[in-house]
């Protein structure tokens, strides 16, 4: 039996409104904001879609055995993987965890080469050979993604000294996950980030598990925005399931990171609504809990927006859902008919 410091499973406790306290802990009190132009708004709530039925599709690939090894869904988590790639120039780094199918397409690889990189097919973005954790698009600057917890935040040091080196403008934008924060890889990034102004910024999504555990049992610190302030990194939070704050937030952190050579960490709150990984069976999350985050669905809340304020009717939201869905079923197609990479690929 596990004991109180080791057990994932959360307690039923309730905030001050009633409901779970760590839904109403997402409640940032964050502005609205302005939408964008019609175009853009619309490019946006595409890409979710797009992200969305993608993984909804690779999960049933995976139970068909189409896709080997670990599979994990970001499924919950589009607003801040869009609103993020959103705020990055083509010339800016990323680098992500192995939770990064969204991030790759959302950067701009082809939905197509992603599903056949799950596939293991030649045809993948990193030539069958990477899998689902470690995807790679060197042409849209997508540096990967890393298998490793906190494995790539040193790596993503290093992208923003070799900018610094060359005095080029790009800024390196590094994704890890809410339990990457505990890893010893976390301060020493921050640190010499700091040490060294480089032009880097942390982003943390805080989808509130460490694989099965939950945030305030395996942080002391569960404002992790704080968490780099001792390394001389600033912090800020965003509401990870609006991709406006997300993009807002982003996008001011990536500013100072280009202009004043002051690396930055930007806490996303946001919420997987799948489990750790396709093995996951979800015995640690009350029922109640999910449904209050499925609640703040990121894709379905920007959609309600979007028709409120006449930018984008039910009608034509449900063409684009019905296009995202064409796209996966030609990337499965294409996947499908990919060979296999050469033995020769091996070395």
């Amino acid at each position: 039996m596990a004991s109180k410091a080791t057990a994932s499973k959360k307690k039923s406790s309730k905030g001050d409104d009633g409901r779970p306290a760590d839904a109403a802990a997402a409640d940032l009190n964050r502005p609205q904001h302005s939408l964008p132009d019609g175009e853009t708004c619309t490019a946006v709530h595409e890409k979710m879609l797009v992200i969305r039925r993608f993984e909804e599709r690779a999960g049933e690939m995976y139970a068909k055995a189409k896709i080997g090894g670990f599979l994990h869904l970001c499924i919950g988590e589009e607003a801040t993987v869009v609103g993020a790639t959103q705020a990055l120039r083509d010339d800016d780094y990323l680098m992500s965890t192995y939770r990064e199918h969204g991030q790759a397409i959302a950067r701009g690889t082809p939905p197509k080469e992603v599903m056949a990189e799950l596939f293991g097919r030649s045809g993948g973005c990193s030539g069958g050979r990477g899998g689902s954790m470690h995807l790679f698009d060197w042409e849209r600057r997508f540096l990967g993604g890393y298998g490793i917890v906190g494995g790539n935040l040193p790596l993503a040091v290093g992208v923003a000294l070799a900018s610094d080196y060359t005095a080029s403008d790009d800024v390196t934008l590094c994704m890890s996950g809410d339990g990457a924060t505990n890893q010893g890889t976390f301060g020493e990034a921050m640190n010499l980030a700091a040490l060294w102004s480089l032009p880097v910024v942390f982003l943390v999504i805080n989808n509130q598990f460490g694989m099965g555990t939950a945030l305030e049992r395996h942080s002391a610190e569960t404002d992790l925005s704080r968490k780099s302030s001792g390394f001389g990194v600033p912090g800020s939070r965003c509401d990870g399931m609006d991709v406006l704050d997300v993009h807002a937030v982003v996008s001011e952190a990536l500013e100072k990171a280009r202009a004043d050579r002051e690396p930055q960490l930007v806490e996303a709150v946001t919420y997987r609504f799948r489990g750790h990984s396709m093995a996951d069976p979800e015995e640690y999350r009350e029922k109640e809990e999910v449904e209050e985050w499925r609640r703040r669905d990121p894709i379905a809340s920007f959609g309600r927006r979007l028709t409120e304020d006449d930018v984008l009717s039910e009608e034509r939201q449900a063409d684009l859902d019905g296009e995202a869905t064409k796209v996966i079923d030609e990337a499965v197609e294409f996947a499908d008919a990919s060979p296999h990479p050469d033995l020769d690929s091996l070395y």
